[in-house]
């Protein structure tokens, strides 16, 4: 059980995360902290400062004001408790003090803890990219009357990750009147909307010559941040210092994300009984002459003896022999029974030990693999089909996919 102190536990999000809260068992809001103790009825004990606090808590919960941050990171550090930062209009001083007390404690920051708008995060970072100065960049946020600050600390992360593809050679435009002038190519216009309850909405318009393309993000209730503060918080508990964010989470969390299979391959094998390196390039040569396509390659030297196993379409196969049979000193053989496994996730990335958990489970449940093929985010195995069934179950179960 993670025991958890709300710091702000009067105010909209952290009521949320103690609703929710009340419904995961991993997780007990020990006790709580805001400047009007009493304004609210709560089923823990509340504190005006975080300083009368005598409560063991393994993780501080922030959604509060800036000026609140040195006792809090103080009295984390004293305590031992990780902290998530979800406060926004935070100072380049407050994020020095986030920085030194980092190397006591794990702390988590974001100022946005929805999954989707990290993912937006990813998204506009690419788009960016290939789009480059052929559009102009206007992001656009929104939300409810009663937020402080302006423009929200969300639309100010998205400017400066869209910047990072420009290498900071961009400038930022705090919305337009009629002194503005024209729009320079060299600016992100950033612009914030306040009205209602709105939530919270965040636009990222790229506008170029007769086209305009938009990518958007619309939250509909508190509670994807609420969640997203709850699993930040599951997610420090386990660390001992340093800074994460929304990218470490996701990447944790994304270690496998999908598998799937594909049966229209074979394999072809070949021994070359000697180790002149122009037989392997002989071999390729015919093989890209024929316009076959090759698509996972193993090779193996011992003595003088080179093994090499490459698949390719099942329907080019009696072409690939045919081929191959003009090469002398070499053995051909070649498979259609197999399957190509493939499993994905991008947190393969960061995380070691992932092919050897896949390798264990096929070991488990006895499932040779004939052939590998490995990329940052992705391995490849060649599998006997009949072996397909009970692969894709086994890695759905241990991965829970």
């Amino acid at each position: 059980m993670i025991n958890i102190l709300l710091n702000g536990c009067n105010g909209a999000m952290c009521q949320v995360i103690a609703r929710l809260a009340s419904e995961d068992d991993e997780i007990n809001i020990t006790a709580g902290v805001d400047k009007f103790p009493e304004s609210r009825k709560n089923k823990f004990p509340v504190y005006k400062s975080i300083n009368e606090c005598n409560i063991k808590n393994h993780v501080i919960i922030d959604f509060s004001r800036p000026e609140a941050l040195p006792d809090l990171l103080e009295y984390a550090k004293v305590n031992k408790a990780g902290v998530v930062i979800a406060t926004t209009g935070l100072s380049e001083q407050d994020y020095k003090l986030i920085e030194k007390a980092s190397e006591y404690i794990p702390i988590f920051i974001s100022s946005n803890m929805s999954i989707g708008i990290n993912l937006l995060l990813d998204l506009a970072k690419k788009c960016t990219a290939v789009l480059g100065d052929k559009f102009d960049i206007e992001i656009i946020e929104k939300h409810h009357n009663k937020k402080v600050d302006a423009p929200s600390g969300t639309a100010l992360t998205i400017a400066k990750t869209i910047n990072e593809v420009y290498r900071d050679s961009k400038s930022f435009c705090f919305g337009r009147d009629k002194d503005s002038g024209k729009r320079s190519n060299s600016e992100i216009g950033i612009h914030a909307v306040r009205g209602g309850t709105i939530v919270g909405e965040h636009t990222v318009l790229y506008a170029g010559n007769d086209e305009i393309i938009e990518i958007k993000h619309t939250a509909q209730s508190k509670d994807i941040f609420a969640i997203g503060a709850i699993e930040a918080a599951k997610f420090i508990y386990k660390k001992k210092n340093g800074i994460f964010t929304m990218q470490d989470l996701s990447l944790e969390q994304s270690g496998v994300t999908s598998v799937y299979t594909s049966n229209d391959q074979a394999m072809i094998t070949i021994n070359c009984r000697d180790d002149n390196p122009e037989t392997v390039t002989h071999i390729f040569n015919n093989i890209a002459s024929t316009g076959i396509n090759v698509d996972i390659i193993s090779q193996a030297r011992w003595d003088n003896n080179v093994n090499i196993c490459f698949t390719i379409s099942i329907k080019d196969v009696e072409k690939a022999i045919h081929t191959l049979s003009e090469i002398k000193n070499v053995k051909i053989q070649h498979n259609i029974d197999i399957c190509k496994i493939t499993i994905e996730g991008k947190g393969m990335e960061t995380q070691p030990g992932i092919a050897a958990e896949i390798f264990n489970i096929f070991a488990s449940q006895s499932v040779k693999v004939l052939a590998v093929s490995t990329s940052e985010t992705k391995i490849s195995c060649i599998i006997d089909k009949k072996d397909q069934k009970i692969a894709v179950e086994s890695v759905i179960r241990e991965f829970e996919l």
